[in-house]
């Protein structure tokens, strides 16, 4: 069985989202509770065709796993509506909340993915996209995959995100009895880099604090430049 030793992170962790979500979600003042609030999210999944593979992942989590309040629906957002796809460590089961120690690596993240996802449309280019910084802090050893790209190589591919999948469908929270909450793992995108993958939503502290927001500009040719927006919340 392979394991990973464990870290503490003490520092802020930064995530990018796009600017058009909006920070105030439907049911952050309605519910009083998990059980009402999953009646609200059911029903509003329910009554929307797209929201039917969320309905199935809400449902994974466990009693008690349920963020309410003020900025929980962008928080939660990232484990019911994630991509079908997955990501690197994440399968379309259930998501994660993806994340990184530096902005600068942030950036090199949502800039690459979103860069490649722009350019299998055809009207991708030219573009522009505001994102949003949510920082937030965990309280919980993850395991620590940071150099670990020579010893299992089969986790660090570029574009292959299968193996790394599997691996994290076998050890993480809530697939595995006392899997792990989350983990930490080196930048392929930012040299020097570290992202956090977090797969249980309640180690989040609450409420999400909002930090800058970035204007991304790409040229018709997919080119991009960042520019850091000012006086804007």
């Amino acid at each position: 069985m392979v394991t990973f030793p464990r870290i503490n992170i003490k520092t802020p962790i930064r995530r990018l989202i796009n600017s058009r979500w909006p920070t105030v979600g439907l049911f952050d003042e309605l519910a009083d509770d998990e059980d009402e609030l999953r009646i609200l999210f059911d029903l509003e999944m329910r009554t929307n065709p797209r929201n039917q593979p969320a309905a199935g992942r809400l449902a994974k989590l466990p009693a008690g796993e349920i963020l309410n309040g003020p900025t929980a629906h962008m928080a939660m957002a990232a484990f019911v509506h994630c991509h079908e796809d997955g990501g690197r460590f994440n399968s379309g089961t259930l998501g994660a909340w993806y994340a990184s120690l530096k902005i600068e690596t942030a950036i090199e993240e949502t800039v690459y993915h979103i860069t490649r996802r722009l350019s299998m449309s055809e009207g991708g280019f030219p573009q522009q996209m505001q994102m949003r910084e949510l920082l937030t802090t965990v309280d919980v050893p993850l395991w620590a995959l940071c150099g670990a790209q020579s010893s299992h190589p089969e986790l660090y591919l570029s574009d292959d995100y299968g193996p790394s999948q599997q691996f994290a469908d076998q050890n993480r929270w809530p697939f595995k009895q006392d899997g792990i909450d989350g983990l930490c793992y080196d930048s392929l995108r930012h040299q020097g880099g570290v992202n956090i993958c977090i797969y249980r939503p309640t180690v989040l502290k609450m409420p999400l604090i909002q930090g800058d927001h970035y204007q991304y500009n790409w040229d018709t040719s997919g080119n991009v430049s960042v520019a850091k927006l000012t006086a804007i919340r």
